[in-house]
């Protein structure tokens, strides 16, 4: 019998590893996208007539109107502004504005200034940075996947066949096991992070992190102690949970229900000591004895 009290203690505040912050391919991929405009651009710098040298430069570079919503930290290339006269929706990728509009723009926005008063040195250094600060808001959508990519790692170790991201529909068509107590009578669709296929048994396997608290909490873990309980009823099949996080503290007395009503309740420590190696090679060794 295992003791939550020890298990709990044992989780995670983070699981971050060196990509989460910066993503710099990236980012160096989308300043080389636009470094020709940008060092156009850089002859103003410190320019004593910038309204005048950007009208002329415009004429003959049109194409220099793509890097500036960049240099304003914009990922559109249309932008919307109101001043007191009226709405404006200045497109950056063709224009659809007088030349005199967007050194308006410009002038209104800052961007004159910038540049005229040398305040940066080199637009290209600039836009590095400006990337950078951007690439900062995907750390959520790259936090979303670190749990399922450092389950895989460990699922990869052991010889065995897996998948990743796959739908009820599918497990039933592949291995022919009806599913109908998960999915509400084939009335709600389902996609698992992980499916293990051993000799005998298919695995299901939902993974997740929580860093910080909130009632979301509460309710995944009523939802997958519910989960857990339909899928007694499925022959051939079993259902995984692999969560960590510090954030399961402050839901830790409905967590704790589930931990003792699950089979496969799971943290990163138990990873780490081999839980699905001994989980999915005993059914093999089973098997050879057999």
């Amino acid at each position: 019998m295992r003791n939550f009290t020890e298990w709990i203690k044992n989780l995670r505040c983070w699981i971050n590893g060196y990509g989460y912050y910066v993503d710099f391919n990236k980012v160096y991929e989308n300043v080389d996208r636009l470094k020709v405009e940008l060092n156009i651009m850089n002859t103003l710098i410190g320019s004593r007539n910038i309204e005048t040298d950007f009208l002329h430069l415009m004429k003959k570079y049109p194409e220099i109107l793509k890097c500036i919503p960049l240099l304003l930290a914009v990922r559109q290339n249309e932008i919307y502004v109101q001043d007191d006269e009226q709405a404006f929706a200045f497109d950056f990728e063709r224009m659809n504005c007088s030349i005199e509009q967007y050194i308006s723009f410009m002038k209104k926005t800052g961007l004159m200034d910038l540049i005229a008063h040398r305040i940066v040195n080199n637009l290209v250094d600039y836009a590095l940075g400006v990337e950078t600060g951007l690439d900062s808001n995907g750390r959520k959508n790259r936090g979303g996947h670190q749990m399922e990519d450092l389950v895989e790692k460990y699922i990869r170790k052991i010889d065995v066949e897996y998948y990743r991201e796959m739908y009820i529909t599918e497990i039933e068509a592949k291995w022919g096991i009806d599913l109908s107590a998960v999915s509400a009578e084939g009335t709600a669709t389902k996609r698992w992070d992980f499916v293990v296929k051993t000799a005998k048994t298919v695995y299901v396997i939902e993974t997740n992190f929580y860093s910080s608290g909130g009632s979301k909490l509460n309710e995944t873990a009523r939802s997958y102690k519910m989960i857990a309980e339909e899928m007694r009823n499925v022959h051939g099949a079993e259902f995984i949970w692999i969560t960590d996080g510090a954030g399961w503290n402050s839901a830790r007395r409905n967590l704790k229900e589930t931990f003792y009503a699950m089979k496969h309740l799971y943290n990163i420590q138990d990873l780490e000591n081999g839980i699905l190696t001994e989980l999915f090679l005993q059914e093999k060794k089973n098997v050879v004895i057999a």
